[in-house]
């Protein structure tokens, strides 16, 4: 069992950025997709970056390409999402979501293809 902890949330001024950051609580391999998701109030789970084991691989929804930016250290087994330009519509709890997989290149964007999840972060922007 993967136990991830997110971290780097709070409140920000719109334009303003943030780095969240989420590791698994305990020694685990690195040979694991990540992925960060974000649930704002009323509103459902929804994808917005995943990354590969090894990082060669990402994908991003679209309307996120330019100031969301996913990466991962693998020595420091962290995943991290840049968020740069936040924007009040930003507002919600993040959640980042781990899959187990040896592809180096496999990227997963839907929530039923991860395995753990995070408790989540809330981040809000303020206007």
């Amino acid at each position: 069992q993967v136990q991830l902890v997110e971290s780097g949330g709070g409140l920000v001024q719109a334009g303003g950025s943030l780095r969240l950051s989420c590791a698994p609580s305990g020694r685990t391999s690195n040979n694991y997709a990540m992925g960060w998701f974000r649930q704002a109030p009323g509103k459902e789970r929804i994808f917005l970056a995943g990354i590969s084991w090894s990082g060669s691989s990402t994908y991003y929804i679209e309307s996120l390409k330019g100031r969301f930016t996913i990466s991962r250290d693998n020595a420091k087994n962290t995943v991290y999402l840049q968020m740069n330009s936040l924007k009040p519509e930003d507002t919600a709890v993040y959640y980042c979501a781990a899959r187990r997989h040896f592809s180096r290149t496999a990227v997963f964007s839907t929530l039923d293809e991860y395995d753990y999840w995070g408790q989540g972060t809330q981040v809000t922007v303020s206007s």
